[in-house]
């Protein structure tokens, strides 16, 4: 077996095969020996040589057995459940998939507004009793839309937006900065951001400060017609809150691909809830995703070769 340039780790992500990831990365660079390890013993050994390995994670046995490896690649956007440390002290740069989710969860959460601006969840549970009534919709366009994290999803969530003429707010860490909304606050604001929306889109990491941001209080000054809209982390709304402001009618709806537990147990009360949408973390699902990270993994392996500063580096 040749010594890999890139070694693919036998992980799967998002319900797609090493294999698929590693056909994908063989065609952006042809010239590299790029290997699939198949089992335990092929990933220690293969990752001896290995110069690049490209997976979900990694771990300490693999990691001690590395000699020549100079990158860990890493395929979700989220690296807190690395061994960072580690992989700083062996000397190992890590980066990750930051922005291969961009247009796929920007069209989930367009989809999401637009059904509950239609009623789309009404429409179904209508067609079930096969019962023609029809009932009042609103629109997404011309409306408010905070979206809280500007990161590369909530960037492209704006993007999305443009074509439908709404007013957008944005909520950052380092509102000093701008962004691309016609308003920029920061998380200490968040209130203020979002008491004149008719749409909120939750789209910012799970820290300390977004853990709880939306609870009873800032529900509650959410306007009476307003929709949140979470595909970031479950924890960063107070589930018990939603839950009472939903059934109390008190906003609109929620559109949630994340929730908090997660996976959402069947007799949660959420299930019953006529004004919730509910996905099972299925924002990030996309076909195109293996090609998404291939090519910010070649690129990477352009910039080690040429010494420049890598893409999406996190250690």
């Amino acid at each position: 077996m040749s010594d890999p340039d890139v070694l693919v780790l036998r992980q799967t992500i998002h319900g797609l095969g090493p294999d698929e990831l590693a056909a994908a990365i063989r065609e952006r660079l042809p010239d590299a020996e790029v290997t699939r390890a198949r089992t335990p013993a092929e990933e220690r050994d293969l990752i001896r040589t290995a110069r690049v390995a490209v997976g979900l994670t990694i771990d300490e046995e693999l990691l001690a057995a590395a000699e020549e490896l100079e990158l860990f690649a890493c395929v979700f956007a989220g690296t807190g459940h690395l061994p960072r440390d580690l992989l700083d002290d062996h000397g190992v740069a890590v980066t990750n998939a930051s922005g291969v989710h961009g247009s796929n969860i920007a069209e989930h959460v367009i989809g999401s507004m637009i059904a509950h601006a239609r009623q789309f969840h009404r429409a179904y549970r209508q067609q079930s009793r096969r019962e023609w009534r029809t009932y009042e919709t609103t629109e997404v366009y011309g409306s408010t839309v905070a979206v809280v994290g500007l990161g590369a999803i909530g960037q492209a969530v704006v993007d999305r937006l443009e074509s439908f003429d709404v007013d957008t707010v944005g909520v950052r860490y380092s509102p000093e900065k701008g962004g691309p909304t016609d308003e920029v606050y920061g998380f200490d604001e968040f209130h203020e951001a979002v008491t004149d929306a008719e749409y909120v889109v939750l789209a910012c990491p799970l820290t300390e400060t977004t853990r709880g941001l939306v609870d009873a209080d800032a529900l509650r000054t959410m306007r009476p017609d307003a929709v949140l809209v979470n595909i970031a982390r479950g924890p960063i709304v107070d589930t018990d809150a939603l839950v009472t402001e939903l059934r109390n009618n008190r906003i609109r709806g929620a559109a949630l691909d994340v929730t908090d537990p997660e996976p959402l147990p069947e007799d949660h009360p959420l299930w019953g809830l006529s004004n919730a949408t509910i996905t099972p973390h299925n924002a990030g699902h996309t076909p195109e995703y293996y090609e998404r990270v291939a090519d910010i993994l070649a690129d990477n392996v352009a910039r080690l070769d040429a010494g420049d500063e890598l893409r999406n580096r996190v250690v």
